[in-house]
């Protein structure tokens, strides 16, 4: 029996028979736990409704590693202003957030996201950047992230979704390359957007509620049925363009 035969038979030998009785008692138990450079982050609904003239996005506030609350009352939704509004420089308070005007409160993008939030971050800054580039071109500017988010080495390691709604529409945009544009008003991500998407869903047809009480309640309802979602909720809304089509068509 040559070298190599001999060795295949000690390394194909049974574990308990390739280890003496003092070695077994000094191996290690293995936990399945997650590498505290990677966290396990769950902790995120959000959902989008378009109702009656009004569009409103809704997150909860929860984030989590492990079994273990981090954060109760995280900001996950928020809104990009354009640099301009009607050839003039808008005009922001302090704090650099909100806008000094009312009447600007119906201006700019709503944006949700779920996720690892440095990576969320990361995808708010390249629609930014996308939206200066495509003003007034939401779709474009969704089509292009994910273009990106697809195709560049950095992005496609990037963990998160995000929902992007301004007047005119409301898309969901992944790191498969999907650009997915809600069909019936209602749109959502994260861990308890199941939940959410079907009790909105399941209230859209109750005339005498808002967006932003069908957003509300279902909201509260997947944070009653998942663990990763609280009642901590944060929502930006704005008014839907009218549909001037519509309009025309019954003037004639």
């Amino acid at each position: 029996m040559n070298t190599l035969s001999r060795h295949l038979i000690r390394t194909t030998a049974p574990l308990s028979k390739r280890l003496l009785p003092s070695h077994i008692g000094s191996i290690a138990p293995y936990h399945a736990t997650s590498s505290p450079s990677s966290p396990d982050w769950h902790g995120t609904t959000i959902v989008c409704v378009r109702k009656n003239g009004r569009v409103c996005m809704m997150g909860d506030g929860m984030v989590s590693m492990g079994s273990v609350i981090v954060k109760p009352n995280a900001k996950k939704i928020r809104r990009i202003y354009p640099k301009t509004l009607g050839g003039t420089k808008l005009r922001v308070d302090s704090d650099g957030d909100a806008p000094a005007k009312e009447e600007d409160e119906n201006e700019g993008t709503i944006v949700g996201f779920a996720g690892t939030t440095a990576d969320a971050f990361t995808l708010l800054e390249r629609l930014e950047g996308k939206l200066d580039e495509y003003p007034g071109q939401l779709a474009r500017s969704c089509v292009e992230l994910a273009k990106g988010w697809r195709t560049d080495k950095y992005l496609r390691r990037l963990e998160a979704s995000l929902i992007v709604a301004d007047k005119k529409a409301t898309f969901e945009i992944t790191g498969n390359g999907d650009v997915l544009e809600s069909h019936d008003g209602v749109l959502g991500v994260g861990s308890g957007s199941s939940f959410a998407i079907a009790a909105a869903r399941a209230q859209m047809d109750n005339p005498d509620l808002s967006a932003e009480d069908v957003a509300r309640k279902a909201m509260q309802i997947a944070s009653e049925m998942c663990i990763y979602t609280n009642d901590n909720f944060t929502m930006e809304s704005l008014a839907m363009e009218e549909d001037k089509t519509t309009d025309e068509t019954t003037d004639t």
